[in-house]
């Protein structure tokens, strides 16, 4: 099989916490001949896999490393601390630094925020490997665990809850791809991601030439031949014309339909024949 017989396909990846379900469905709308597959990914294998060509583009949390790799920064984060549902700052609908100054504060491996500044609270002794692993030991009591709100959606509990953590860093995410290998299919991903509509001009998949012969719908010049009347219609000015000027209609001294010329005056009744 030949490259041009081989069937085209497009492999996104993404990370924990994006939901690429809306761009997907726009995909499979536009492009109904293309296949897209998903493949998960961990925030701290995103790079590696596109760069060795895992996947044609992916959703991934920046930083992006290394240069390259071409990103469109989406959106940011709302950054949480998740607590068991008793938990004391469960009661106020912000939570600062200053009230975690004495909890053990959970820092996973795959954490992507960046502390700068370090954490707030103690740190615990050791570090989960994962945030699944770090949400379990907080439900266990262990300590508390920040994170962006989507990774909170992700591992709900109903003993956890969560509540927006100020002054924090925030989580972006963007759309990746290797720079030197920005195809058609990544440029019509590109243009869902960014919202442009079917008919943009930007749209690689959108052709100059119309879909449809169009030539029928053409206004017809002013010597060419006359639309066609519609079934049921007089093709020209014809037919006695009345008062209106409408077609069909008698005018004030047209023959009536029932009683010839002159016919009954108005409001006129029917009665016996005389004998």
């Amino acid at each position: 099989m030949t490259d041009s017989q081989v069937t085209p396909s497009f492999r996104l990846a993404y990370v924990p916490g994006v939901t690429p379900t809306k761009w997907v469905r726009i995909w499979n709308e536009r492009l109904p001949d293309v296949p897209l597959t998903l493949v998960a990914v961990s925030p701290g294998e995103a790079c590696e896999l596109l760069r060795d060509r895992g996947a044609d583009a992916g959703f991934v949390r920046l930083p992006v490393d290394g240069t390259d790799l071409s990103a469109i920064p989406l959106y940011a984060e709302t950054t949480v601390v998740v607590i068991p549902k008793d938990h004391v700052v469960a009661a106020v609908d912000e939570v600062s630094p200053d009230d975690l100054a004495d909890e053990i504060v959970l820092h996973p491996l795959d954490d992507t925020l960046d502390w700068e500044s370090g954490l707030p609270g103690h740190p615990a002794n050791e570090r989960p490997d994962t945030t699944a692993d770090a949400i379990e030991l907080v439900a266990a009591g262990v300590g508390v665990l920040i994170v962006p709100q989507s990774l909170a959606r992700l591992h709900h509990r109903k003993d956890l809850t969560y509540r927006p953590l100020a002054e924090a860093p925030e989580s972006r995410v963007a759309l990746s791809w290797p720079e030197d290998a920005t195809t058609d299919l990544v440029e019509d991903f590109i243009g869902i991601v960014r919202g442009r509509t079917v008919n943009s001009s930007r749209g690689r998949s959108q052709s100059a030439a119309p879909t449809a012969d169009q030539s029928k719908y053409k206004t017809p010049d002013k010597g060419g031949p006359r639309r066609k009347p519609a079934p049921g219609k007089p093709a020209g000015k014809t037919g006695t014309t009345g008062k209106a000027g409408k077609t069909g209609k008698p005018g004030k001294t047209g023959k009536s339909a029932r009683s010839g010329w002159g016919g009954a005056s108005k409001g006129g009744k029917r009665g016996k024949p005389r004998r």
